[in-house]
């Protein structure tokens, strides 16, 4: 009885050394596992324009693919992701989603998810997040990424008052805000700056998702006579490039183009092999702001509570290369202007009328 005693006895002994032996190795494990910087996850939650918007979400998701491949993630948990939202009431539910899959830095894209990045992130203290073309204040766990789009917008009005043969140009907005309001005020200063006689129409769409809504303004506008028109409205700007584009199939003398925004939009303006009705894209560099906000807090130097502005003098902003679209004269005085905004000797309005 004796002896069973102390064999049971030396047993257990065994049983819990290899017990606390194997919580040991799980938690070496883990704390290697928390200082591994290839560990860092990160995701976005688009506006209601969707991943594929050919516009600002869909250059998000560019850079943060680009980060996370550079940084041998995989797309899902614990690598790069996104979550669409199909309305403005999929944004809180989306970013909390994120967050609860232990995302270690969430991406907030558009101004219209302004209001929930406030209120998630005063629920989720622990959370970091950083939100595209919007400023929080008061937020240490929200970094603002904001872009002077009006200069490279100024830029873009200027190409279409020198290079219209009609004198009039369009722009159509998305919805009304801050934001597009530079969009608005640069192009229309831009342009009355190289064509002082240049007409501009202007109107908006009242939504970032309605591509039909788009193509029937920019009917409107081509039958008036605008022959350029610039968009600064997510989704519903592909039904500018619809419109424009089904206007040179039927008339492959029309003379219609189109001015993207956000990302190079030329692929959309494609017609057929020898023909494209885009002139050339405003450029928001979202997807380089993204994988640099994306780095800076993999490196634990996340910039929350901070506002990072990206313009033409640190390349954050710009216009896309026309491909031959511009003349060569018309290229030469964007370059002037461009030049002058750097050094501070044009000073583009960021609000129309101004």
């Amino acid at each position: 009885m004796k002896t069973r005693k102390i064999g049971l006895a030396l047993s257990a002994l065994l049983a819990s050394g290899t017990l606390l032996a194997a919580c040991g190795s799980n938690n070496a494990t883990d704390t290697k596992k928390g200082n591994d910087k290839n560990s860092f996850s990160v995701a976005m939650v688009t506006d209601i324009g969707g991943i594929d918007d050919r516009s600002f979400n869909q250059s998000t998701w560019e850079g943060l693919q680009k980060f996370g491949k550079d940084n041998g993630l995989s797309k899902g948990n614990g690598g790069y992701d996104y979550l669409q939202s199909a309305s403005e009431s999929d944004y809180n539910t989306n970013l909390n989603s994120l967050i609860r899959r232990n995302f270690d830095l969430v991406f907030a894209v558009g101004f219209n998810l302004h209001d929930s990045v406030v209120e998630v992130a005063k629920q989720q203290k622990d959370a970091k997040i950083a939100i595209i073309d919007s400023v929080v204040e008061g937020q240490n766990n929200v970094a603002s990424i904001m872009f002077r789009a009006n200069e490279a917008s100024y830029l873009a009005g200027a190409a279409a008052a020198l290079q219209s043969k009609t004198g009039k140009i369009g722009f159509i907005g998305g919805m009304k805000s801050e934001i597009i309001d530079g969009f608005e005020a640069g192009y229309v200063a831009g342009a009355k700056a190289a064509n002082p006689k240049i007409k501009v129409d202007v109107q908006y769409a009242g939504s970032f998702g309605d591509a039909a809504k788009g193509q029937a303004i920019a009917k409107s506008m081509y039958d008036s006579g605008d022959d350029i028109i610039f968009h600064a409205a997510g989704g519903t700007g592909n039904g500018l490039f619809t419109e424009a584009k089904e206007r040179k199939k039927k008339d492959p003398k029309a003379d219609v183009w189109v001015i993207g925004v956000d990302r190079d939009q030329y692929d959309e303006g494609k017609v057929d092999d020898k023909t494209n009705v885009t002139l050339t894209s405003v450029l928001k560099r979202v997807d380089i702001a993204a994988e640099d906000v994306s780095k800076q807090t993999k490196d634990g130097k996340f910039p929350g509570g901070k506002t990072i502005t990206f313009g033409l003098k640190d390349n954050g902003v710009d216009l896309a290369d026309s491909r031959g679209a511009i003349t060569p004269e018309t290229q030469k005085k964007i370059d002037d202007y461009k030049q002058k905004i750097i050094n501070g000797d044009i000073k583009v309005p960021e609000k129309p009328g101004k």
